[in-house]
């Protein structure tokens, strides 16, 4: 039985890995940051029990402390290292610069240093993102395309993802990076734009809210199903030779095209509804991200499954459900 760590497990993409992790056979190990409350929404439904599973063990750490990650690296020894944790709100990055960066950028630093000093060197994972293309000098984007991040989160991912690369070089690691353009789901924290717009307009269908605030509408990205891409990271440590590759659809459209299928999927026109707030404008914008994703499907043999459109209405018909039960106890006085 293979073992891998997974950090960042309670996020959007850790709970899908987990769940590919586990029909995979695999002994998962997730590190997760202490706190008052917790924070395991995402994976509850991967317990057989409300208590138990035995191929899923859940450990206190953080990435901030490389004392600590060593300890569970040696302890572990695991084949495969997945590292998803990071700060990963871009524009709350302009406002926790510092801690962005000591997550985001120091902690794979750690992370990689504690692998490359352990008795068992697993092959590693990092997520790094098509923020670090930022101010982009050609569309598509590919692995060639030169780095422009205008963020403190880019900037934090571009340094992890030339980390990654040199202690590959120089140490003879097994460490993958993964360039993955945005990726979305029903899972999706309720800051970032998509889920904020399904969120806010099926409330808004049913009577609960009457205005949604955005910044860019104009912004486009690359969007894809979170579910399909955590599978191009597994299969990126299942080569015989260690790589980087972009994963996405190829595809982009605007924050205003992605509001405006919401909307007209409940039979509602968007533009009644939708309202500009400075607040929610980037200090640097980025414009326009739309990957490559041909090395991948080469190499990996992958590509996406799940369409912009069925990932609209997949997220929208999730945010249905959660806004008629919130209906159904706000008519009951709860």
């Amino acid at each position: 039985m293979k073992k891998t760590l997974v950090t960042g497990i309670t996020g959007q993409d850790g709970s899908y890995l987990a769940e590919l992790l586990l029909e995979k056979g695999y002994q998962v190990w997730g590190l997760v940051r202490r706190s008052s409350s917790f924070n395991t929404g995402r994976i509850d439904h991967l317990y057989k029990d409300p208590h138990e599973n035995p191929r899923l063990r859940l450990l206190y750490g953080d990435l901030t402390d490389g004392g600590n990650l060593s300890a569970i690296i040696n302890e572990i020894q695991p084949d495969e290292v997945y590292n998803l944790g990071a700060q990963s709100h871009v524009r709350v990055s302009f406002d926790m610069p510092i801690y962005t960066a000591n997550a985001d950028a120091l902690g794979t630093l750690r992370l990689l240093e504690a692998i490359r000093s352990g008795r068992k060197r697993p092959k590693f994972y990092q997520a790094s993102s098509s923020e670090m293309y930022g101010k982009a000098v050609e569309t598509p984007q590919t692995e060639k395309t030169p780095f422009y991040p205008r963020s403190p989160y880019g900037c934090a991912k571009l340094y992890s993802f030339w980390q990654t690369i040199n202690y590959r070089e120089a140490y003879d690691l097994f460490a993958c990076n993964g360039i993955l353009f945005n990726h979305e789901s029903p899972r999706r924290g309720e800051t970032f734009v998509t889920r904020k717009i399904t969120r806010a307009a099926t409330r808004i269908k049913l009577g609960l809210q009457d205005k949604l605030y955005l910044g860019n509408l104009d912004a486009k990205r690359d969007w894809g199903f979170a579910g399909d891409y955590v599978e191009a990271m597994w299969l990126m440590l299942q080569q015989d030779k260690p790589g980087d590759y972009i994963i996405a659809t190829g595809e982009s459209h605007s924050v205003k095209e992605f509001a405006a299928a919401v909307f007209d999927y409940l039979g509602l026109d968007w533009q009644e509804y939708v309202a500009i707030d400075r607040r929610y404008f980037r200090p640097t914008e980025v414009d326009h991200l739309q990957g490559d994703a041909g090395k991948a499907r080469r190499i990996l043999g992958w590509k996406p499954r799940v369409k912009f459109k069925e990932l609209v209405r997949m997220m929208t018909d999730a945010d249905m459900e959660l806004a008629e039960k919130e209906k159904i106890l706000k008519d009951h006085g709860k």
